[in-house]
């Protein structure tokens, strides 16, 4: 099933006594070319994110800053992946119900997107999510 498809992906970590670099390439280290890149960020606190499904769409999500954690649903069952480091994403591929939680102060998300914007594309309503998948 799809949901056994999302995992975290350890990304290539350059470390430097000025900073460190890590790096996303696609279809190299996500398996996807990306067609739309957006961030989240200035959460308050309690709020939730997501909350849909995709038809389509695959996404690579990471942590820039802060921590967050994302809920992943396949109709039958959830699991919660905590991302905390910018060199960890979580892709997640299309089909799978997906909701960003537990915000930390000042985190940011970045989504790596493997379609562009498509309302269509997007599944709100928890239960036809079920019944189509």
């Amino acid at each position: 099933m799809k949901f056994n498809e999302a995992e975290i992906v350890q990304l290539p970590k350059n470390f430097d006594r000025r900073g460190n670099l890590s790096v996303i390439e696609e279809i190299k280290n996500i398996p996807f070319k990306i067609e739309r890149t957006y961030w989240i960020y200035d959460v308050p606190g309690g709020e939730v994110r997501g909350g849909h499904a995709y038809r389509q769409n695959q996404e690579f999500i990471v942590a820039l800053s802060g921590s967050f954690e994302v809920l992943l649903d396949d109709g039958k069952a959830r699991k919660i992946f905590p991302l905390n480091r910018s060199y960890y994403g979580l892709y997640i591929p299309q089909g799978v119900w997906r909701q960003m939680q537990n915000f930390s102060t000042n985190s940011v998300a970045l989504i790596l997107a493997s379609t562009k914007f498509d309302s269509s594309d997007y599944i709100y309503d928890y239960e036809y999510f079920k019944a189509y998948v």
